[in-house]
């Protein structure tokens, strides 16, 4: 029986247009074929979770993209929308009338007395009444226009259109352009010629009238052009070799902001990921990323006079305005208008300068975050302006993901949450009094909402059944919209009153068949670590199936390294899940574990293997074996793992550096050599590989494949664009120079990274399951006999 989700208010489970959710009776179990072929039809059974969730501005509906419950695997996701009441029915709209309602979907700055806001909605500009929700229409172009604002006095609008800044009139609908920028060098004028030829061109005016005649024209059309460009905006040149990133003007309408990417000399090389299986019947290339430490793109920033169309570097970067950047970016500005918010990041990763940018120019750093290994962590972006004037950030300064605040000078610098929790979430809701905070203060393994004064202090607890949410507020703050989730329960849509009564639910995304089996909830236990670390994992057990332990276990490693995936709310992997529940059902134990770098629990596990993948994220594996030997007398001979992404590399380092502890494995489209991986994402945690060879040398996995010993199964993608199938190729051709037996190579010809075919996933889980049946499990241990 699924457990209740709430002893204080149940709840109500009202579905549109289906029967009331509930665990079925033992008897329906059979309806749903529990095979992997029909578990890898993947959402068809546990359906598509609501995206995009937005209330219509008068409230009385939502809206979101969805695919209702049972539709095909390649279902495209459409609108829908349903109104805020139990037993609504959710229903598909046009994209003729998404078109009609955009501009009251969309998201914008407000006025400062909150009545009206603007916004940019299919390319064009609208001014959205909040109360009411009409909505006027300013205007209606070819051209892109985005990024509105106020200006400062209310009465322009100010936005960006083809790279430019313009201004709107609100009262008469007027538009003038702001600035003219343009990519350099700036024209020069002609420099007279000199030696022979000056004496020629001497020489051509003394003897003929109409080249004197033409000199004269020549020389009162500059003029006129000079007087011309006087009256206009003044061009501004970017510098060679910049283009524009960026562009923001100041709502007193005197400066600019403008952020410029360039590449240096030495152009990064894009790889190629050949296509095999096309319809023209030849192989096609499709143009992909670079790799890590390759020629990266530069950021610089500068303030534009618009008067004059001076560009003055700003020093965004320790105070450092010749240091480029990898990254800057703009936020906003302040809610007066006289100053900007600018985050930049050094090309090293390892610090965040957050610097406020007043109208005159002048740049203070409120915040300098440094990292020994590399900033990151949960809620990056969350940052702004309060509507006093002080600047608020997310950082991990004190080890977890917490909010601060600080005057736009830096001082006075004050902490606004704090614990061993992260935010996870975090948005200064419309009255600009009340921060909406999601946050794991309650647990690492679930997610609530919570009401927060921008002050700080006490956090008013808005969900209340255990499990995962996300919510949505409606425009007059009366109730949230809520994507909830359980662990044996995917997504779906609720709604529910501001302090959290009467939660209903809205939609149905699972299929019949999957509602007519109740799902495992997997207990959540503690791995202790070689180190002393108690390290999370997810548990299945066979008796949890109903069936009998067959003397073996299996490990699944999440990808993407910073992820959470040991939780009370749906799995991000809602495939492996099923796929872990077969398994247990045939006799394996079942564990997986959040590892060293996974998201959820503070700065140090984030950063645990820093200058090391494959270090102490591997141990905890390793640690993981052993507890399944001690907890359940499984031998380590009899322990199997499978991941996939960074999941297939874990595997991989496990088979060829810790043969001991594991006895098969599945590594599906695995990093096999970090400096074949991308930029952003290497960097940060290895640093560079013409810089830092160690970190590199011991992190990937081809220059351990020696060290195979046990039965290992590689499934990759053939036009995977992220971990490039040429990672797999280099590692096979190792292992047959290294005459290693044991091993094979499943490739999959149409798929991307993340497969979507039914098909190939029920022909990789298919191998996975026959490699641990051959050499584990029951059948395998028979068969060494």
């Amino acid at each position: 029986m699924l457990p209740a989700l709430s002893r204080r208010a149940p709840l109500s489970w009202v579905l549109a247009g289906c029967v009331a959710f509930a665990p079925a009776p033992l008897l329906a179990q059979a309806a749903f074929d529990f095979s992997i072929a029909n578990i890898m039809r993947g959402p068809e059974h546990f359906g598509r979770e609501p995206q995009n969730v937005a209330w219509s501005a008068d409230g009385k509906w939502l809206y979101f993209q969805w695919a209702p419950a049972g539709a095909a695997w390649d279902a495209p996701l459409r609108p829908y929308r349903v109104q805020p009441a139990a037993g609504a029915l959710p229903t598909e709209v046009t994209d003729a009338h998404m078109d009609s309602v955009a501009a009251s979907l969309a998201d914008g700055p407000l006025t400062r007395n909150r009545r009206q806001r603007a916004v940019s909605a299919r390319g064009d500009l609208y001014l959205v009444t909040t109360a009411t929700g009409a909505v006027r229409r300013l205007t209606e172009t070819v051209a892109a226009e985005g990024d509105p604002r106020f200006s400062a006095d209310e009465q322009q609008l100010l936005f960006i259109r083809d790279g430019n800044a313009f201004a709107l009139t609100l009262a008469t609908g007027a538009i003038r352009q702001l600035t003219d920028v343009r990519s350099g060098p700036a024209p020069r004028d002609s420099v007279p010629a000199t030696g022979m030829r000056g004496a020629l061109e001497r020489q051509q005016r003394e003897l003929f009238e109409v080249v004197r005649d033409q000199r004269r024209a020549d020389s009162l059309r500059a003029a006129q052009r000079k007087a011309a460009l006087e009256r206009a905006l003044p061009a501004v040149y970017l510098p060679t070799g910049q283009r524009l990133a960026m562009l923001s003007v100041s709502p007193s309408l005197r400066s600019a902001i403008v952020l410029t990417v360039n590449t240096p000399p030495g152009t990064p090389r894009q790889t190629i990921v050949p296509n095999y299986v096309t319809g023209s019947g030849f192989t096609e290339d499709i143009p992909s990323r670079t790799k890590v430490g390759d020629a990266m793109a530069q950021f610089r920033a500068y303030r534009l006079t618009l008067a004059t169309g001076v560009l003055q570097p700003l020093w965004v970067i320790n105070g450092d305005s010749s240091r480029v950047a990898s990254q800057v970016r703009f936020l906003s500005w302040s809610d007066d208008g006289s100053a900007g918010l600018l985050a930049g990041y050094t090309p090293d990763f390892k610090w965040r300068y957050l610097s406020t940018i007043a109208d005159s120019g002048v740049v203070r750093v409120v915040e300098a975050l440094n990292d020994s290994a590399w900033v990151g962590g949960p809620c990056g972006g969350c940052m702004g302006w309060l509507p006093n004037g002080r600047v608020w950030y997310a950082s991990e300064a004190s080890g977890y993901a917490h909010l601060y605040s600080v005057n736009r000078d830096g001082s006075d610098r004050q902490t606004l949450t704090s614990g061993p929790w992260e935010v996870e979430r975090a948005e200064l809701l419309p009255d600009g009094a009340t921060f909406l905070l999601h946050t794991s203060e309650e647990s690492p393994f679930v997610r609530h909402a919570y009401r927060m004064a921008v002050t700080g202090g006490t956090r008013t607890k808005v969900t209340r059944e255990h499990g995962g949410h996300g919510i949505v507020m409606s425009p007059d703050g009366k109730r949230f919209a809520d994507l909830y989730s359980a662990s044996n329960l995917p997504p779906e849509l609720y709604v529910a009153a501001a302090s959290g009564e009467g939660m209903t639910r809205l939609t149905t995304s699972t299929s019949e068949a999957f509602r007519s089996r109740t799902w495992l909830k997997p207990s959540i236990v503690k791995i202790p670590a070689s180190d002393g670390v108690q390290v999370p994992a997810r548990i299945y057990r066979p008796q949890d199936m109903g069936a009998q332990p067959n003397g073996a276990a299996v490990i699944f490693v999440h990808g993407a390294g910073y992820m959470h995936n040991v939780h009370d709310f749906w799995s991000s992997y809602g495939r492996e899940y099923l796929f872990n529940q077969y398994l247990a059902s045939k006799g394996y134990v079942v564990l997986d574990v959040d590892y060293r770098a996974s998201a959820g629990y503070g700065r140090d596990w984030r950063t645990a293997i820093y200058r090391w993948m494959g270090g102490r994220d591997l141990q905890d594996q390793v640690d993981a074996s052993r507890y399944l030997n001690a907890q359940f007398g499984i031998d380590p001979e009899r322990v199997g793992m499978y991941g996939g992404s960074y999941g297939g590399f874990m595997t991989l380092m496990a088979l060829f550096t810790a043969p001991k502890s594991f006895g098969a494995g599945a590594a599906l489209r695995s990093v096999t050599d970090w400096s074949h991986y991308n930029h952003g994402y290497t960097g940060g945690i290895l640093n560079l590989p013409q810089g830092d060879t160690l970190a590199y040398r011991r992190s990937s996995p081809i220059f351990f494949a020696s060290g195979l010993e046990d039965p290992l199964l590689m499934a990759h993608g053939m036009v995977d664009t992220n971990v490039h199938f040429q990672d797999i190729v280099r590692l096979s051709q190792r292992l047959i120079e290294l005459g290693k037996p044991g091993w094979e190579l499943a490739v999959y010809p149409v798929e991307d990274h993340g497969f979507v075919r039914p098909d190939s996933w029920t022909d990789e889980y298919r191998r996975i399951y026959e490699l641990f049946e051959r050499t584990i499990g029951a059948n395998g241990v028979k068969a060494k006999r």
